[in-house]
C-alpha cells in the first residue's frame, strides 16, 4: 500500500490521539501530620477517578508528622544561611514512590497537593516559608520534566488553631505565605481548613480548634483537594 502524505498525517494524528487517550493524570500528595491523617481513598481518589476515569488516575501519597519543609525542599537554609542537617530526605522518599508509579506512563497532567507548615510555624520560620513553597514546587516540576507554570499546586492552608501565635509564633505568617503563593498563579490554589478541626476525631474524642482535624474534616479535606486539582482540568 502506498502511503501518501494525507494518509501519513492521518496515521500520525491517530497515534498522537491514542497516546493522549492513554495518558494519565498524576496527583502527588505530601506534607506532615494533617496530610498523614488524610486518607485519599476516603474522598480524594474517588472524586478524581469519577471525574477523569479510574484508568486515567495515579495517586501517590507520602507524609510524615511533625516535619519542617526543609526535609522536602533542598534549597532551604536557616535565617543565618546555614543548611539543616536533614534537607530533602523526605522529598527523596516521596520520589521513591512517584518514579515507580509513573514508569512507562505518559502524563497528561501533574498536580501537587501540599498540607504542611505547622512545624515551620512552631520553629519561627514563617519568613522563610514563601520561598520554600515556591522552591519545592519548582524542584518537583524540574524533576518530572514539567513547566512549573503548567503544574497545578494545591496548598492546604493552616487552620485557625493558633491565630494568636501564642503556641506557634509564626502561625499566621505561614498562613499568609501559603495564600500569597497560591494567589501568584492561575494554577495555584489554597484550601480552607478552618472548619475542619472541630467535632470528633478518629478516636471518638471531641475536639475544638485542634491542631489536627476531625474524622469528617479529613474527608472534607480530600473533597476540597480534589475540587482544586480538577479546576485546571475543566472538571
Amino acid at each position: 500500500m502506498k502511503i501518501t502524505k494525507p494518509l501519513l498525517l492521518s496515521l500520525l494524528l491517530g497515534l498522537s490521539a491514542s497516546a493522549e487517550h492513554h495518558a494519565k493524570h498524576l496527583f502527588i500528595l505530601s506534607g506532615q501530620s494533617n496530610m498523614q491523617g488524610h486518607r485519599p481513598d476516603e474522598a480524594f481518589t474517588p472524586a478524581v477517578e469519577k471525574a477523569l476515569g479510574k484508568d486515567k488516575v495515579i495517586v501517590v501519597q507520602d507524609a510524615l508528622g511533625g516535619q519542617p519543609i526543609h526535609r522536602w525542599w533542598k534549597g532551604w537554609h536557616d535565617p543565618q544561611g546555614k543548611k539543616a542537617a536533614q534537607t530533602g530526605d523526605l522529598y527523596d522518599r516521596l520520589m521513591g514512590k512517584v518514579k515507580p508509579a509513573i514508569k512507562g506512563q505518559k502524563l497528561a497532567s501533574v498536580s501537587f497537593v501540599w498540607m504542611q507548615g505547622e512545624r515551620d510555624a512552631k520553629m519561627g520560620w514563617g519568613d522563610l516559608y514563601e520561598e520554600a513553597l515556591v522552591g519545592l514546587h519548582a524542584q518537583l516540576a524540574k524533576d518530572l520534566g514539567r513547566n512549573p507554570k503548567d503544574m497545578t499546586f494545591v496548598i492546604g492552608r493552616l487552620s485557625d488553631f493558633d491565630m494568636s501565635n501564642k503556641r506557634y509564633p509564626h502561625w499566621t505568617k505561614v498562613r499568609k505565605a501559603q495564600v500569597k503563593v497560591a494567589d501568584s498563579s492561575p494554577k495555584f490554589f489554597w484550601v480552607d481548613t478552618d472548619d475542619l478541626n472541630d467535632g470528633k476525631n478518629r478516636r471518638g474524642k471531641d475536639i475544638k480548634n485542634d491542631l489536627h482535624y476531625s474524622a469528617e474534616g479529613y474527608k472534607t479535606l480530600g473533597k476540597r483537594f480534589a475540587e482544586s486539582c480538577l479546576k485546571p482540568l475543566g472538571k
